[in-house]
């Protein structure tokens, strides 16, 4: 059995209270202390996360934008150094590689980000695409990653370092900013439906900052936060999650992120033929909310049926710590997509009612 991989922070977790699990083949925190109040913290003051498995791929050369246009659904020519956008890499059917970010950090230099459990499998899809000048990077290992979210967090932050914060906006970043004295690319993004950054450093920087941003952070109440409530964050506010909402097949568009296919684009990209097609005849499915009415909760894989027929099945579902409901993410044939339709979930044999919700279930207000 292979051994799970470790971030710098492994032997701090314990500090906090870091209960593991095997992420993807990464050992890291469900919980620090609880989902639910590691949730609550998020949405109402600060939490901090170490995201330290997520991939790193630099793209560089005379030809990496051209590259980066035939290679994602967005258009990358729109961004501006200092800017970054959220992005689809697909198949030619129109399945999903992976869902990432896409940093420009100048004319022939460029930051991807990319999902854990897709490094190897991405970077090996991105050298099988190259053509002309460009250079690809995956260093992964030379960067970690911390993400600190909530409406607070700018006011901790900012305590840390001399940069403006109100400077950065949303999808914007900059490149060797000091925060606690180590040097960082610091990103206004994140994964919780927040306001909030995340800060790319070296491995080495990651125990020095994760401490003081806790330590500064403690008069707001800040927390240490795990895998467990940054998914419900991140599935509250309708964020998709690779190998749930996304997957080899499903197109972004049965997937809902519609707005990171620019068919319009000059570029032919990858997947842009059959995301035509399936644009112009309609997407046979549709990524729906649901909220039971009977007791129950919906979980991942679950069956969801109209009548006697079975339609679709749940991607993602819980209780709602927000929302204090069972509400859940399914995907569905499209005739049953719309909203207030009743449906069912199988859940543990029993059929239980459920209906089609708006979403996404959180926004929040600010």
């Amino acid at each position: 059995m292979a051994q799970l991989k470790r971030t710098p922070l492994f032997e701090t977790y314990s500090k906090y209270g870091g209960k593991t699990i095997d992420f993807g083949g990464w050992e890291l925190p469900v919980q620090f202390s609880s989902i639910k109040e590691e949730h609550e913290a998020v949405r109402t003051k600060a939490g901090l996360f170490d995201v330290s498995h997520m991939g790193e791929i630099f793209v560089t050369g005379a030809d990496s934008l051209n590259y980066l246009q035939h290679l994602v659904t967005n258009d990358v020519s729109k961004i501006q150094d200092g800017q970054a956008q959220y992005t689809a890499m697909c198949y030619e059917d129109g399945g999903t590689v992976d869902d990432l970010l896409v940093y420009k950090i100048a004319d022939e230099h460029y930051l991807l980000v990319v999902n854990a459990s897709n490094i190897e499998k991405d970077f090996g899809w991105m050298e099988k695409a190259i053509t002309g000048d460009v250079s690809l990077d995956n260093a992964s290992e030379r960067y970690g990653l911390l993400a600190l979210q909530g409406p607070l967090s700018e006011q901790v932050l900012q305590r840390l370092t001399e940069e403006d914060l109100a400077t950065i906006k949303p999808f914007r970043f900059k490149n060797d900013v000091e925060v606690a004295g180590q040097k960082v690319i610091l990103s206004r993004t994140g994964y919780t439906g927040e306001s909030g950054f995340e800060i790319y450093a070296a491995p080495e920087s990651l125990v020095t900052l994760w401490e003081k941003i806790l330590s500064e952070g403690e008069p707001e109440g800040i927390l240490p936060v795990g895998l467990g409530a940054r998914d419900t964050l991140r599935f509250e506010a309708c964020l998709a999650l690779y190998g749930q909402e996304l997957s080899k097949d499903i197109t972004p568009l049965e997937a809902g992120i519609n707005f990171v296919v620019k068919l319009k684009k000059e570029q032919d990209f990858f997947g842009k033929k059959a995301l035509a097609t399936q644009k112009e005849e309609g997407v046979p499915r549709k990524l729906v909310g649901i909220e039971m009415i009977d007791k129950g909760i919906p979980r991942h894989g679950y069956p969801v049926y109209a009548g006697d027929q079975k339609v679709g099945e749940v991607t993602t579902g819980t209780q709602s710590p927000t929302l204090k409901k069972n509400i859940g993410l399914a995907l569905v044939s499209s005739e049953y997509a719309e909203l207030g339709i009743e449906l069912e979930v199988e859940i543990r044999n029993k059929r239980l009612k459920a209906k089609t919700v708006e979403t996404p279930f959180y926004k929040r207000s600010n």
